[in-house]
């Protein structure tokens, strides 16, 4: 990986920097470093259709082959080819969150940096700056973490889901006639579920390695304007980090999907019957990736506070000056055509404006719509299971016409 991530100045701390590798929440740890030297992944997440290709082979075909000798691929109360949960999550939503990583390493690499682009970062604290990035590529380079995530997800999961699919039984594909679960379910329960278990908490843990860094940015001084068009004191360009995990948002949408669809075409449950469900899911998923924004709110409503004092009497003693000049009866010694005065005070007026519109965090609510939209479009096609398509075209057509 090429070195000098940041720009170099005249300063020690800067020189420090200069050795610091570029920052990336997805190029490294463990399995990184194993994709790379079985040529599965290169320094860039290239080569990203064969590493879907190895977990659909892994986590999805050796199911199918082993529903097939069983007898079950379309036969049974839930045939495997029927089982619309499952085909959505591994042939769907985890290529999606192994492809999440080439977008989430190309959009926060040029975000991180232009902290510096726009000399938001003071030269005495560069070398804080730089040890906060370094700590943040320590943890996602953590052996130890991913190995405990893999602890995680057989000490707990595979329990849990051994005791799931054992329960469910029935004349199903993962478990055999005698209720006892076959050798596709626990190929599903040791393997399949643990792939996708282990996407799923370590993308979790970037987004704690995320926020912890973006937490000790915030305790910076950061050079902040409380005119800065984007409402955000100069922040604003943090907001994108939000789009970077939109496919994680539309990953969680299809899980929902998958689960409600398997519900009500094999349970006779409703959508209707899920909604409080989708609603709370949809909050987390914009707390989880909003939320580490918020902890820039301290500083953003003191430089806010602070520019408001000061447009605060800039105003004032400027509109005393021109109520002295143009309304006090006394005749200036211009003339009122041509004058920039009166522009001036508009100007003074679009600025405390301006200030007054600063947001306390750097988000903006169209970055919180497009989470709430990826997550809830895999969901919008179960409202077909509701009424016919005939039924839903005539609703819509009533409500042009």
């Amino acid at each position: 990986m090429p070195a000098a991530a940041y720009p170099t100045a005249e300063t020690a701390e800067a020189a420090a920097v200069a050795t610091t590798q570029p920052f990336s929440l997805c190029l490294g740890g463990p399995l990184f470093q194993f994709l790379r030297r079985t040529r599965l992944c290169d320094e860039t997440l290239g080569l990203l259709h064969r590493r879907i290709a190895v977990a659909v082979a892994a986590g999805w075909l050796p199911l199918a082959i082993l529903s097939a000798l069983q007898g079950r691929l379309l036969d049974g109360r839930l045939p495997f080819l029927s089982d619309i949960g499952f085909h959505v999550r591994f042939l769907v939503v985890v290529p999606l969150l192994i492809g999440a990583e080439v977008l989430v390493h190309r959009r926060l690499r040029p975000i991180l940096e232009q902290f510096f682009s726009r000399d938001l970062v003071r030269p005495e604290q560069i070398a804080t700056f730089a040890d906060a990035v370094d700590e943040a590529m320590r943890w996602r380079n953590s052996k130890l973490v991913e190995l405990l995530l893999i602890g995680l997800v057989y000490a707990a999961g595979v329990g849990f889901a051994l005791d799931r699919y054992t329960l469910l039984g029935g004349d199903a594909w993962y478990a055999s006639s005698g209720g006892r679960i076959s050798p596709a379910g626990l190929w599903l329960v040791f393997v399949s579920l643990p792939i996708l278990q282990f996407l799923l908490l370590r993308w979790y843990f970037r987004l704690f390695v995320w926020g912890r860094l973006l937490w000790r940015v915030s305790k910076l001084d950061l050079d902040l304007t409380v005119t800065h068009p984007d409402r955000s004191g100069g922040l604003g360009f943090l907001s994108d980090s939000i789009i970077a995990f939109l496919p994680l948002s539309a990953a969680h949408g299809l899980l929902f999907s998958g689960m409600i669809a398997d519900r009500i075409f094999f349970t006779s449950a409703r959508l209707t019957d899920f909604q409080m469900e989708i609603l709370g899911a949809a909050a987390i998923l914009v707390a989880l990736f909003a939320g580490p924004l918020v902890v820039f709110w301290p500083q953003l409503a003191f430089v806010k506070r602070q520019g408001l004092h000061q447009f605060g009497a800039l105003s004032q003693t400027y509109v005393r000056e021109f109520r002295a000049k143009w309304l006090s009866g006394r005749l200036a010694m211009e003339p009122l055509l041509g004058s920039g005065d009166i522009q001036s005070l508009a100007d003074l007026g679009n600025s405390f404006g301006a200030a007054e519109q600063m947001r306390f965090a750097p988000v903006r609510p169209a970055a919180l719509l497009a989470v709430v939209g990826a997550f809830l479009a895999p969901i919008l096609p179960l409202t077909l299971t509701m009424m016919s398509p005939e039924a839903l075209l005539g609703r819509l057509v009533g409500l042009v016409f």
